[in-house]
């Protein structure tokens, strides 16, 4: 009997130890053959499927950046109207292209379609038209590296967005972070190239690991156009402003230094500046960054299937993926830490947003003083204080995760902008007393979207109207000719099998 029992305990424990020497040979064999190439891509080759057929399990991550339906307290892959949700925006961004339209942002995929979209790149009936210069093609597309590598970096800047349409239809993908030779992370936007060797610093000594923060730095961080670039003037030259260093102060000086402005407010008059999204900037400021966690950590941790490990390219809200991204290092329940995150984000939106209110009543009350007829000297400082408060608002706002990734940061600057609001409006009051005002300023109704629209004496059905009769006779040409442009593309693809 003993010996029976042996005898089939031997044979389960040698049926298992096949197994798993099975297993152990095929995950071998599969992480062998991952990286055999099917394809050889071209220098410059902005179709992310052809990247695709190399690298099967990175693409079809990446295909999920197509999903919108997560929604966190501050983000996610979700449309959202903005103004619909906070209607004081509109108030704020008087005179700039955001008061028309500003939706919460959509994963890498929707990067071209969302431009093409938004109100703010207005409705251009061809070449040579419309409200924004090519610039604004930038960060959309791997065609960007491309068209910049064809013609030069100045020549793809100049221009308007229009001149550009047909050219940049690839939404964010492989060709805008990886070499196409190597597969090495690379920079491929010269603004980051270029402020880096104003700061005295070599990108190329940088490691893999901060690389893993810097293709992201290409994108997501402050800029503006440089009009005045040596060489290329009058060319909307993008910029980083980083000369005296990447806080809110040391850029806000850079900024006053050359007396720039993104635009001139329509109510206050306030030569005013669009924080656009400083999220590198105000990362660089938390304790992850400081213990050398990078954007792709958390944003594109790594992820196993079958043999393989490969990074995660669903890049996505680290809320919707907390077992890969936060559990890593961190042991507590995902509920608790989702909770940790969404704690520090509402305690940021109640002071941010205390100076939003403050913000939208100095505009208005500065219009006032202007109605009454005050001077541009009597105007001067309040001027100055409503640029710098709400160029704080702007950078804890715009930078978007910043109030998690450096709340302690995030919550100085959102001080600074209280007391800087707070000293204009004393200014204010003492303005309109000498203009013989000596009540509140009544507020206009601007509880919804449409009615601050209206305030701030914006024409919405014109501007849908124009994007409409953008949409049904130009967008269908760009695609068109892009479309016959990239027929000509698959002979370069040589088969290697």
């Amino acid at each position: 009997m003993k010996n029976k029992v042996l005898f089939l305990v031997t044979v389960v424990v040698v049926f298992l130890l096949g197994l798993l020497a099975s297993s152990i040979v095929n995950r071998k064999n599969e992480a062998k053959y991952k990286y055999v190439p099917q394809v050889e891509i071209n220098e410059n080759e902005p179709r992310n499927v052809e990247w695709g057929k190399n690298f099967p399990a990175e693409y079809q991550s990446f295909l999920q950046t197509e999903k919108g339906d997560f929604e966190s307290f501050q983000g996610g892959s979700k449309m959202r109207d903005m103004l619909k949700e906070d209607s004081r925006l509109v108030i704020l961004w008087a005179g700039y292209g955001f008061s028309k339209d500003y939706n919460q942002g959509r994963g890498h995929q929707y990067a071209v379609e969302d431009i093409h979209n938004t109100l703010r790149t207005g409705g251009p009936k061809g070449k040579g038209d419309g409200p924004m210069p090519a610039t604004c093609w930038t960060c959309k597309s791997p065609d960007v590296p491309r068209l910049m590598n064809e013609i030069g970096i100045a020549e793809f800047y100049k221009g308007k967005w229009a001149d550009k349409g047909e050219e940049v239809v690839n939404p964010i993908g492989c060709a805008d972070c990886h070499d196409a030779k190597t597969m090495k992370l690379t920079i491929t936007r010269p603004a980051l190239i270029e402020v880096f060797e104003a700061m005295g610093k070599d990108i190329n000594k940088a490691t893999h690991q901060e690389m893993r923060s810097l293709v992201c730095a290409q994108c997501h961080v402050e800029y503006y156009f440089d009009k005045n670039k040596k060489g290329a003037e009058g060319v909307p030259y993008l910029t980083f402003p980083w000369k005296n260093g990447m806080s809110v102060e040391a850029m806000e000086k850079y900024y006053d230094e050359m007396n720039f402005k993104d635009w001139t407010h329509k109510l206050s008059k306030a030569p005013m500046l669009k924080a656009q999204h400083p999220g590198y900037e105000t990362y660089l400021t938390g304790v992850h960054a400081d213990r050398g966690v990078s954007c792709a950590d958390c944003h594109m941790p790594y992820k196993s299937e079958g043999g393989q490990k490969f990074t995660d390219h669903h890049i996505q809200s680290p809320m919707n993926n907390v077992a890969n991204s936060c559990q890593v290092c961190h042991r507590e329940e995902a509920d608790k830490l989702k909770a940790n995150v969404y704690e520090r984000q509402q305690k940021s939106t109640e002071s941010r947003l205390k100076l939003e209110d403050a913000l939208v009543r100095m505009h208005i009350e500065a219009k006032k003083c202007w109605d009454l007829g005050a001077t541009e000297e009597q105007m001067k400082d309040i001027l100055t204080d409503i640029r710098h408060a709400q160029w704080r608002w702007d950078y804890a706002a715009a930078s978007h995760g910043a109030s998690f990734h450096s709340p302690v940061e995030i919550g100085r600057v959102i001080s600074s902008g209280l007391d800087k609001a707070t000293e204009g409006r004393v200014k204010i009051a003492r303005l309109l007393a000498e203009l013989g005002h000596n009540k509140p300023v009544e507020i206009p109704d601007i509880s919804t979207k449409e009615k601050a629209q209206k305030y701030i004496g914006l024409d919405m059905d014109k501007l849908i109207e124009e994007k409409e009769t953008f949409k049904e006779n130009v967008l269908p040409q760009w695609l068109e000719a892009a479309k016959k442009r990239e027929e000509n593309y698959n002979s370069k693809s040589v088969s290697l099998n």
